[in-house]
């Protein structure tokens, strides 16, 4: 069975490039070269697509915001390439359901088993990019950005509540804290006991600033 692809890039020679690559393994099908995001999310809308290679700077719809809707309404499972390794793009590809973020300078055979991983179900972002930004995700400096009395959580509850207000699913943060779905849907719970709120959005809200709002 052929793992199904499009590529969504605004520079012909990249998607054509892409292409050609890809096309040499028997076990991929590039079905559809697009130039913008907004192309890849009505193409995937249509067409059952397993993989969407997606450059993050495009016209129109960017590679960050087209995961975003097609993580919400299709099966296609997204893969960032790009020569770009800005922390903000990396961070918004993630926390949309980005599957892979890769930059565009690997070789083929490390794109190939990047999007095999991700096509089984694998996250995969290279070790360059987590690096940089592992700063960004240390609790020293997420409860630093935290408004709330934190004497009646523990450790881990307020690690979950940065990772709530980062917008991450229960998923995501089971993966960065290698912690199964179960236990971090019952921290959630304690959470919630504790404060009276209703749902993550509000643990959002009052782990930013403090304060709770209905």
């Amino acid at each position: 069975m052929t793992i199904k692809i499009i590529i969504a890039d605004d520079n012909s020679f990249i998607r054509e490039g892409l292409k050609i690559i890809l096309s040499t393994y028997e076990e991929f099908d590039v079905l559809k070269l697009v130039e913008n995001g907004r192309q890849a999310v009505d193409y995937c809308m249509q067409h059952p697509v397993d993989i969407a290679l997606l450059d993050v700077r495009m016209p129109i719809l960017n590679g960050v915001e087209a995961t975003k809707l097609l993580t919400e309404n299709t099966n296609t499972k997204s893969v960032i390439l790009t020569t770009f390794d800005d922390d903000a793009y990396i961070l918004g590809a993630i926390k949309n359901g980005a599957m892979g973020y890769l930059l565009k300078n690997n070789d083929p055979e490390r794109i190939r088993d990047a999007i095999k991983s991700v096509y089984h179900g694998t996250s995969i972002i290279q070790d360059v990019m987590l690096d940089k930004i592992k700063s960004n995700l240390t609790e020293p400096l997420l409860q630093e950005e935290s408004k709330v009395d934190t004497s009646q959580f523990t450790e881990r509850e307020l690690e979950i509540m940065s990772y709530v207000a980062k917008g991450y699913s229960n998923k995501e943060i089971s993966q960065q804290m290698y912690l199964s779905g179960g236990t971090v849907a019952n921290y959630i719970t304690s959470i919630l006991n504790k404060t009276g709120l209703k749902h993550r959005t509000q643990i959002a809200v009052y782990y930013l600033t403090g304060k709770v709002y209905e």
